[in-house]
Order: C-alpha cells, then sequence, then structure tokens
C-alpha cells in the first residue's frame, strides 16, 4: 500500500512512524507513506498556497495551481493524468462518509493520494480535474484535512496482512463480516467485582455455548447505551 498525503502540515504526521502495525507494514515492505507541503511546491512569494474567494466572502481558498503544480513535481507527470493511476480523494465534510467498507475498498484499491485542505476548504476545480473521491469522517468540521487522513491511513494499513498480531480479529472486530457489520459485544476483564458492579454471571460461568449466545444477543450494543445520565463532579 502506497499513501501520499498532501497538506500544509506534513511534521504532523510524524507520531505515526512509532505505531505499531504501521511498523509492522512497513517492516514487511507493505506500507510506504510519504508527506508533502504544498508550500514547498508554491511559485508564490512567501510560501502562499491560497486567496480569497471569487464572490467575496470569509476565509481563503486553497489555489488548484499550486495543488496542480505539488503534483506535477512530485509524480512528474501532467497534474490531471495522477488520478488514471492513483485514487486521488479530496477530505472534505462534502464527501461521502468513511466506513469500514469504504476502508475496506481504499486498502484494496489503487495508491492513495490523500488532500488536506485547510482555511475555507478546496477551489471547486481541484475537485473536478485533479481528485478521484471525496471521503468525510464524520458531519462535522475540523480546521483541516490532517486528522481525517491519519484515520484513513490508520484504518487502511491495519488491513495489510501481518500489520495486526492476529489477522482474524479483522473479522471478529466491530462492523466485520463474522458480525454482519454490527459493533462488538461488551468486554469484561478482572477484577470480577469493582466497588459493587460485577460481571454478567453468563462470563463466568464456562458455559461456552451460554457465553456465544449472550454475546450474539448483545451485539449492536452502543458504548455506555444501558447508562443513564452521568452526575457528580471528580
Amino acid at each position: 500500500m502506497r499513501i501520499d498525503v498532501f497538506t500544509l502540515f506534513p511534521e504532523w504526521f510524524a507520531w505515526m512512524d512509532g505505531v505499531r502495525h504501521l511498523q509492522n507494514a512497513r517492516r514487511q515492505g507493505d506500507l510506504e507513506t510519504r508527506f508533502f507541503s504544498y508550500r514547498d511546491h508554491t511559485v508564490l512569494s512567501g510560501g502562499q498556497v491560497d486567496d480569497a474567494p471569487f464572490g467575496g466572502g470569509p476565509g481563503m481558498v486553497l489555489r488548484v495551481d499550486v495543488v496542480a503544480r505539488a503534483f506535477e513535481q512530485v509524480y512528474g507527470c501532467d497534474a490531471e493524468r495522477v488520478r488514471a493511476e492513483r485514487s486521488v480523494v479530496v477530505l472534505t465534510p462534502r464527501g461521502r462518509r468513511f466506513t469500514d467498507a469504504v476502508a475496506r475498498e481504499l486498502a484494496a484499491g489503487p495508491p492513495l493520494t490523500l488532500l488536506c485542505g485547510r482555511y475555507e476548504g478546496f477551489d471547486e476545480r481541484i475537485h473536478t480535474l485533479l481528485a478521484s473521491d471525496a471521503v468525510s469522517i464524520g458531519p462535522y468540521v475540523l480546521a483541516g484535512g490532517e486528522i481525517p487522513a491519519m484515520a484513513v491511513i490508520d484504518a487502511c494499513a491495519r488491513r495489510i496482512p501481518g500489520a495486526l498480531g492476529n489477522a482474524a480479529s479483522l473479522d471478529a472486530e466491530s462492523f466485520g463480516t463474522e458480525l454482519g457489520g454490527r459493533t462488538e459485544h461488551p468486554h469484561y476483564t478482572r477484577p470480577a467485582d469493582f466497588r459493587g458492579h460485577g460481571v454478567p454471571d453468563v462470563l463466568l460461568s464456562g458455559d461456552h455455548g451460554a457465553v456465544a449466545r449472550w454475546r450474539e444477543a448483545h451485539l449492536g450494543t452502543a458504548p455506555g447505551a444501558e447508562l443513564g445520565p452521568r452526575g457528580g463532579a471528580c
């Protein structure tokens, strides 16, 4: 899997070098991540990459010529041809919702190029001329696309064989095929009693059939859904 990220803040991704499953994937040679700054490829003075929107309004817009030049310098071809070889994904609230199914699709597809926005967003011609896809990690607005890019990298790279200690966990986890796309059942571990709050008796029974039925019955339970409003202060 080859993933390139275009951003104003490539240094923000340095922490991902220490993530174990990403290290595992890199060690096997099955993951390569590269991070490029738009500012390194602009011809505008002072490293400028944005401009005021035509028609007026607040905020600044990332320029299409800056992104196109970055593509051409990194990939060595016309900017509009990059999406013929790679999946060029704009990270934007306007994109399709990022789900486990989308992560599987992107992980199995061609090399990824992720475009992180900032300010008011992208010039529309970046969407229409340079990108092949658009993804949103949720119905809310962030200051930029860096956190969504990290989410996409993490969700896709963990699907690389050998990235996780037990590959079977990919199917037996939330949204996996074994669970029919549902979320996992609640989990408990020691201590069996914590301040008067115990563990369901069935999980301590040693009856594997009963445990399996209990877990099946509790698939899809939202974390904390069984709890009422919380009060008090630390």
